[in-house]
C-alpha cells in the first residue's frame, strides 16, 4: 500500500523508530511502528481488515471519511483513503494508497 503522510513530523515518528519511542513512550512507539509496516506491506485495506489486533474501523460524524486502526488503548492511528476514480470508501478491497492523518485518542475524557 502507498503511504502518504500529513506533515512531516508525522512522517518521521511513522518511519523512525527511536522517534515513535521518544514521542510516544516504549510500548506505543513499537505497536505504532508496527501498525505502519502492516499498513505498507498491505496489498488493500482488506488485508489490513483480517488482522485482529489491528481492528480496522471507519470513524463516524465529522470524520466520516477516516478510518483508524488501535494502538495503545486508548490511542489511534488515523488516516484517510485517498480514493482512485469510481472507487467507494466502503470498498476496501480497492483502497490502496492511505494519508496517514494523525495518532490520538479521539474519545476524550471518559466520564468517572
Amino acid at each position: 500500500m502507498e503511504l502518504r503522510f500529513r506533515n512531516n513530523k508525522i512522517k518521521e515518528q511513522c518511519e523512525n523508530p527511536q522517534r515513535a519511542r521518544l514521542d510516544f513512550g516504549s510500548r506505543m512507539g513499537n505497536v505504532l511502528t508496527l501498525r505502519v509496516t502492516e499498513l505498507a506491506a498491505a496489498t488493500s485495506l482488506l488485508d489490513i481488515k483480517s488482522i485482529p489486533a489491528a481492528r480496522l474501523h471507519r470513524l463516524k460524524g465529522t470524520r466520516e471519511d477516516e478510518y483508524a486502526v488501535d494502538l495503545v488503548h486508548p490511542y489511534r492511528l488515523v488516516f484517510r483513503p485517498i480514493l482512485q476514480k469510481g472507487v467507494d470508501i466502503f470498498d476496501l478491497e480497492s483502497i490502496s494508497i492511505v494519508r496517514i492523518e494523525e495518532v490520538t485518542d479521539y474519545h476524550g475524557k471518559q466520564k468517572r
